[in-house]
């Protein structure tokens, strides 16, 4: 199953870390086959938040909320369950000074895909009259 382990910090408490160590820990993790995919992002300074209402684009430098701890990467693994996620969560090297939040990723694709032979055959049928589907 598929995880995705969010990496949150006080931005200045995850500048101390130095950057070899949670490149060393990544190199460990892909090598082990849990890591699909990791990135550190670039500081909250650099965020743009864009929101549509009523078809109107509005952006906005900065992030979305004002918070202590800021969203500072993420890691897409793979785990047998959530306790392993756990396990693979808690040794990623900010969580010494930050935290780590693990979410299952949803299977959005796969559910889409598998409904589509019955989204499709619903198509083919002739239009029923309204109040008889």
């Amino acid at each position: 199953m598929k995880y995705l382990c969010l990496v949150y910090g006080e931005e200045k408490a995850l500048a101390g870390m130095a950057d070899e160590h949670c490149v060393d820990y990544d190199e460990r993790i892909r090598a082990s086959g849990h890591c699909i995919a990791s990135e550190a992002l670039q500081p909250v300074a650099t965020a743009t938040t864009v929101r549509v209402r009523n078809g109107k684009v509005s952006v906005t430098d900065g992030p979305f909320a004002e918070t202590k701890e800021i969203l500072a990467g993420f890691y897409l693994i793979e785990a047998r369950d959530l306790n392993e996620a756990i396990q693979v969560a808690s040794r990623i090297p900010p969580a010494a000074v930050g935290s780590v939040e693990v979410r299952p990723i949803r299977p959005i694709r796969e559910a889409v895909s598998s409904r589509r032979p019955e989204i499709r055959a619903e198509s083919m049928t002739p239009s029923a009259s309204p109040g008889t589907r």
